[in-house]
């Protein structure tokens, strides 16, 4: 919608994790080196761990991206509460094995197989599990007991593990030992400083063509690190959302009055939540109400409070809906070219 408006060639703050607009900041650029120190180890495991968004996924699709055209087999896996038995049948699955009614032990031998045909190929293989703090201890065992296939006094099979600050408490479970003594190499990312979630916004901009159109202030990109504390995703959302205000306002400066209207139209939608509280939440993502008490483990009964805070928040929503129809219209208009012609949107 805006990028017409602003000249750019695509979007510059989409959610979806694109290599092409991986940003190399100092966190980054050492998980990164970890990262291709594990690839030239060939064997163990590679532990990448963060916080939610910021940029774990990102990393490991460059990492794989930059892999193109070597002879690497890679397959991913997105872990849920998967049991040890269905893990195997997952990973089977995720490499193009056929897995359904099939016993875990003829899984397995079908794994190993499968991997030492790979390997005689001359090809390494590659499994990278994500959101891995999911997983049972039981199911992670099962991980390294995939490990131990050989060949030749050669690995058959290397493992990257991407997961939340909780995987590090995991890590010291009982019965994971075996585990910690394969893991090569391991890194956690933290979220941008200042400095860098400015050269961040501008490496995303300039990468769709921007030319100075919006202007961001000073004031502006500080404003932007102080709401999304410097985490990529948040910083996504936001921008997206900043330069949607900007354009059907049509601004071509983006400042503090501007970060400011939109924050504001955040905290409206989520009329429950203190401006300090909104402040660190998830742009973007549920966020739990704040008004409810608990009682000895139980939800207080104050049901009248309640629906007194639900009444308000649909009063604030429709308030925020007949904005939202008014700079619709407008928009529809400038992208038409047109005057003030009605364009059947009712208030």
């Amino acid at each position: 919608m805006y990028e017409s408006f602003y000249h750019f060639s695509a979007k510059p703050f989409q959610l979806n994790p694109d290599p092409k607009f991986f940003f190399n900041s100092h966190g980054h650029k050492r998980a990164m080196a970890y990262l291709r120190y594990g690839i030239n180890q060939g064997e163990g495991f590679i532990i990448i761990t963060g916080d939610v968004g910021t940029g774990k996924t990102m990393l490991v699709r460059t990492l794989f991206n930059s892999l193109k055209g070597q002879d690497i087999v890679a397959a991913q896996l997105v872990s849920t509460q998967i049991e040890a038995d269905d893990l195997v049948r997952m990973v089977a699955d995720a490499f193009g094995l056929a897995c359904e009614g099939i016993p875990k032990s003829t899984l397995l031998r079908n794994l190993e197989s499968y991997f030492k045909s790979e390997v005689k190929d001359g090809k390494r293989v590659l499994l990278l599990v994500d959101e891995v703090q999911n997983l049972p201890v039981r199911s992670i065992e099962e991980l390294r007991m995939l490990s131990n296939f050989e060949m030749g006094g050669r690995a058959l099979l290397q493992s990257f593990l991407l997961g939340q600050e909780e995987f590090r408490a995991t890590l010291q479970s009982d019965g994971l030992e075996q585990l910690k003594q394969r893991v090569i190499a391991a890194y956690h990312l933290g979220p941008l400083d200042e400095a860098e979630t400015k050269d961040y916004i501008c490496h995303r901009l300039e990468l769709v063509d921007w030319k100075g159109d919006p202007e961001f202030t000073d004031s502006a990109f500080t404003e932007i690190y102080e709401f999304t504390k410097g985490v990529p995703r948040k910083v996504n959302t936001f921008c997206d959302r900043l330069l949607l205000y900007a354009f059907l306002e049509e601004q071509h400066t983006i400042d503090h009055v501007v970060v400011t209207a939109v924050v504001d139209e955040i905290e409206k939608e989520n009329p429950q939540v203190s401006p300090k509280e909104v402040s660190s939440a998830s742009i973007g993502q549920p966020i739990a109400p704040s008004s409810q008490v608990y009682v000895d483990g139980n939800v207080s009964a104050d049901l009248e409070g309640r629906i007194r805070l639900l009444e308000e928040s649909v009063a604030g929503l429709k308030k925020s809906l007949k904005k939202e129809k008014a700079l619709l219209r407008k928009a529809i208009l400038i992208n038409m070219d047109m005057g003030e012609d009605d364009d059947g949107l009712d208030d």
